[in-house]
């Protein structure tokens, strides 16, 4: 038996097959415990030792992830025919063919491997790498040699380059220049990694018995509900009792108030969303202008002249919101004067008739009272609502994920804008506790007096 085969033992089927794909991208993953990791190890290896003078590149997030999971195990692996220079992070095989380990979590990390040249790049836990980065690498697999030129990610659902290979991979939602025949997506489950199910089989039990959102994540793979999403209450489809966030469209009741609430933002996106409320207190998002480009997190590159010139526009047309006092909340940096005019983004909103109170940037306090309007009473009844026609918002919000440092507050990594947006409409307007009613048993009869009814509101109200 050869080192290899004693390294990594009885072949794999699943892992097998993806080793024998052809096309340009090839995802690997999708739930946790599928071996990606030791894959990533075996089918580096084994294309060394097949192409002499092979260059590859193993990417993780972070450092101390890539010498836990690949440079130790690794070196012990290849120690027979592969030498490892720790200075440059390169592992040498006798064939001249090299493996190089790297790291990038950031747009400062990916400056190291920017006119780098390698034929085969992994790229490991990928989706926890930020898109823009994951977008860099690859002009990085190219050379005139006949090797096989290859990016493979590995990845669970979530993290910030989620809706990234989401789009890709799953919903294969392709854009110009993409094409569909480059892109192939692998399903690998805890129940193929063979070695851990003799070993360790009570992980299996551990993942069954986890709640059900992360249970759907972590052990069926679903991309829909995956770790680390910070708004995992926001329902945007309807749940198994029936609840769901997002309704239909309905013209507001003239007597209700509406708002709006904005983030600047430039070659980043803005925000612009309307609300309004009604009489017991529940909040509704009824219009949103998100200006994004073609790609996500990608602005329209307007000035606030012709944002606000247009915000101007729908506000003076729209029949929802024509003829109304409209006033709102926006982040407090647009009342910061810059350049040589003397006017800030506040200023030339209010030219235009546009106007705005600064918004709390309690980010903490502000994310609490987004989840308190989430939450789905005993009677299956939210404080917030947004319409269908809020596609931005129905779209962002479930890609946001925790930040890695600050538990309590979201990734501003992600797409976080229209959040951004909407935590100053909320934090403006704060719930009350909500108190939890005890079941009543209505009486068998009809109530003339509509004293359960008149009960119940009260309670409601406090």
């Amino acid at each position: 038996m050869s080192r290899v085969q004693w390294v990594f033992g009885e072949p794999n089927p699943k892992q097998d097959a993806v080793m024998r794909l052809r096309n340009r991208y090839i995802a690997y993953g999708g739930a946790r415990g599928g071996g990606k990791s030791w894959m990533i190890r075996k089918w580096s290896i084994l294309n060394c030792l097949r192409y002499p003078g092979l260059k590859v590149l193993i990417i993780r997030a972070t450092y101390s992830e890539l010498e836990k999971n690949h440079i130790r195990p690794m070196r012990e692996e290849t120690r027979e025919f592969a030498r490892y220079n720790e200075q440059k992070k390169l592992l040498t095989f006798i064939n001249g063919s090299t493996i190089e380990f790297g790291y990038c979590s950031n747009e400062k990390d990916m400056e190291r491997y920017q006119g780098g040249e390698w034929d085969l790049i992994f790229i490991d836990e990928a989706s926890n790498i930020p898109e823009e980065c994951i977008r860099k690498f690859i002009p990085c697999v190219r050379g005139v040699n006949n090797f096989p030129k290859r990016t493979v990610y590995t990845l669970n659902p979530g993290g910030r380059s989620h809706h990234y290979f989401k789009r890709l991979f799953i919903d294969r939602d392709f854009r110009d220049g993409e094409n569909p025949e480059d892109y192939a997506f692998v399903q690998a489950l805890v129940q193929d990694n063979a070695a851990l199910m003799q070993s360790q089989p009570e992980y299996l039990r551990d993942l069954e018995a986890l709640p059900d959102k992360l249970r759907k994540a972590w052990l069926e793979g679903r991309w829909d509900i995956f770790e680390g999403q910070f708004f995992e209450d926001f329902l945007a489809t309807p749940d198994a009792a029936g609840r769901c966030h997002v309704i239909d469209p309905f013209p507001p009741r003239p007597e209700w108030p509406i708002w709006h609430t904005y983030d600047y933002g430039r070659n980043k996106p803005f925000s612009v969303g309307w609300w309004t409320m009604d009489p017991d207190g529940v909040a509704y998002r009824i219009m949103e202008w998100y200006g994004c480009g073609k790609e996500p997190n990608t602005g329209l590159y307007m000035s606030a002249e012709e944002q606000f010139a247009e915000v101007h526009r729908i506000e003076s047309t729209h029949e929802w919101l024509r003829r109304r006092r409209i006033r709102g909340w926006a982040d407090p940096a647009i009342w910061i004067t810059e350049g040589t005019s003397g006017k800030s983004i506040a200023d030339v909103a209010a030219y235009h008739g546009v106007f705005f109170d600064k918004g709390v940037n309690d980010r903490i306090n502000g994310w609490a009272e987004f989840h308190n309007r989430l939450y789905f009473d005993e009677q299956g009844k939210s404080m917030f609502y947004v319409f269908r026609n809020c596609t931005g918002f129905i779209r962002t919000i479930p890609t946001l994920v925790y930040d890695e440092y600050k538990v309590e507050d979201l990734d501003t990594e992600g797409e976080d804008h229209i959040a951004d947006e909407s935590r100053y409409f909320f934090v403006a307007n704060p719930l009350k506790p909500r108190i939890r009613m005890p079941r009543v048993r209505m009486l068998p009869q009809n109530d003339p007096l509509e004293m359960y009814e008149s009960t119940r509101r009260a309670m409601r109200r406090r």
